[in-house]
């Protein structure tokens, strides 16, 4: 099946290992905001859609929901770099496209034009694009297609539906807001809590204090994003990352801060919400990502102009 990927080597950026490298890949609709073409493709097909990038391939795309996150994690990749420029452990990023080489000039062209140090872009014909994320190495994966995300999660490939959305590029460094319950940890209390309700959730979490949560989807992109944080002082890293969980800290969050030690994932700041609404304290954080499971969660950092990417 290769031959469907069409892989164009960006030179102009040094190449990573992506052996040692936190690879994040993202489609074109994630980093870009495409609704129109998107609009275009759906209605015409894929030919004007086609005609329509050709013509176009000189004109920027304007920038996406995750624009701004691959921005902050250049960031990154600069001090990581200033401090060490023999580091290998590098975030790495891919754009992974369903579009054609001939229509994907203007993807290439709109990087280029904004400076984006994305090394491979994957034209893929296929349509499960996701089967070529494990042998590229891909740790994270943000697309704005529901199916390509569930394809992923089921890969066994940390993944996140992003929605478009208006957003300000908030200043380095780089923040990123994990939920709890069913993104960086399983739903195994989320499930009890829909069966018995908050006090069997709340008896659950108590007898179970002393044994760590389970994995999950998230965990394993946080715990490289932890591993790069690592090699900073606090005070110091260009990383800074949040737990936001509507766990409440009284009842149930010291499993979740033991399970985190248990991890050795370290957490900036963790804020056990008790159910109460996420978007004031996200437009207080001002993250470059939210990571949740809850679409009501996901709709609060929207309206205060938190991108953010929901994991179903």
């Amino acid at each position: 099946m290769a031959e469907l990927e069409s892989t164009v080597i960006n030179t102009n950026v040094k190449q990573k290992d992506p052996s040692t490298a936190l690879v994040i890949a993202v489609t074109t609709r994630a980093i870009f905001n495409l609704e129109e073409e998107h609009k275009l493709y759906l209605e015409k097909g894929k030919e004007e859609y086609t005609r329509h990038q050709q013509a176009n391939q000189d004109k920027p795309l304007p920038p996406g929901t995750a624009f701004a996150f691959i921005q902050a994690v250049q960031y990154v990749n600069k001090k990581i770099l200033e401090s060490n420029p023999a580091e290998r452990e590098l975030f790495d990023i891919l754009v992974l496209s369903n579009n054609s080489p001939e229509s994907g000039v203007r993807i290439i062209n709109s990087a280029k034009h904004y400076g984006l140090e994305i090394s491979k872009f994957c034209f893929v014909s296929d349509e499960d694009s996701t089967q070529y994320l494990k042998s590229h190495g891909v740790k994270l994966f943000l697309s704005a297609d529901r199916t390509d995300v569930c394809n992923a999660l089921q890969r066994g490939v940390s993944a996140a539906l992003v929605f478009q959305q208006e957003v300000q590029a908030p200043s380095t460094p780089l923040r990123v807001v994990f939920d709890g319950d069913a993104v960086l940890f399983s739903d195994e209390t989320d499930q009890i809590f829909q069966e018995q309700g908050l006090e069997g959730a709340v008896q659950y979490e108590r007898a179970m204090e002393a044994i760590p949560i389970g994995e999950g989807p998230l965990k394993a992109f946080a715990m490289q994003l932890g591993k790069m944080r690592k090699k900073f002082g606090q005070e110091q890293s260009p990383i800074r990352t949040y737990l936001v969980t509507a766990r409440s800290g009284r009842d149930m969050g010291i499993r979740a801060i033991k399970t985190l030690r248990e991890w050795g994932l370290p957490i900036d700041e963790a804020f056990f919400m008790d159910g109460a609404p996420k978007g004031p304290i996200l437009a207080q954080i001002q993250p470059h990502i939210f990571f949740d499971d809850g679409l009501h969660n996901i709709q609060g950092a929207q309206n205060v102009g938190v991108p953010s990417a929901w994991v179903p």
